[in-house]
């Protein structure tokens, strides 16, 4: 092999090298962004109001202005099937003059045998609404847990964001839908099972009969 044939094979081994070096850092660093991806979407999500996530304000603190035009606000619970809980809210529909303060309650209900935790996931629509639907508190802010057959009242405290009458696609809204599912949290007990006594061996049986 001649000397420029052997700079050949080592350049290319090189780039060989570059490559799959190259390739070894995309897919760490792709790797590493699909963990960071859902909570980033999450944290979007609550900063834009982006896909029906309502926007969340500091305790006490309510809208600068109340304005004379009114809206609907509708209230939609749901419960996950894994969840052995009613979830309800007092009244379906309520209406409410833009920028005003207002208060909802939900009841909940555990109907297991058992202690439960769940937490509640929630949106709005029109999904574009929910960057005007502002919570002030919320039981969804934190999990629930809940004794066997208790029934506990859960209130949400929110208002309409003013600014929505400045949005050419939602100045005219009539009504807004608030819902909520409720899932069990991973803390949450399972229902005890009874443990069948040990079955005696035959050496104690056969001490028995001793």
């Amino acid at each position: 092999m001649t000397q420029k044939t052997a700079d050949k094979t080592g350049k290319k081994n090189v780039a060989s090298l570059r490559t799959v070096f190259i390739c070894v850092s995309i897919v760490a660093v792709m790797t590493g962004l699909s963990f960071a991806a859902v909570p980033l979407y999450n944290l979007f999500c609550r900063t834009t109001g982006f896909g029906g996530t309502t926007l969340r304000a500091d305790a006490g603190i309510g809208a600068d202005q109340v304005l004379d035009q009114t809206i609907s606000v509708r209230f939609d619970a749901n419960v996950s099937n894994d969840l052995n809980w009613s979830f309800r809210p007092e009244v379906h529909e309520t209406r409410l003059k833009i920028g005003e303060n207002a208060m909802m309650v939900y009841v909940a209900r555990n109907k297991s045998d058992h202690k439960t935790t769940g937490t509640a996931a929630f949106n709005v629509t029109p999904a574009l609404a929910g960057q005007y639907f502002v919570k002030i508190a919320c039981f969804c802010f934190t999990e629930q847990t809940l004794e066997p057959g208790e029934q506990v009242d859960m209130p949400v405290t929110y208002y309409i964001d003013p600014a929505i009458v400045d949005d050419p696609d939602l100045k005219h809204l009539p009504e807004i839908t608030l819902s909520y599912t409720f899932f069990p949290a991973e803390e949450s007990e399972s229902p005890s099972v009874s443990q069948a006594p040990a079955s005696s061996s035959p050496l104690d049986q056969g001490k028995k009969g001793s």
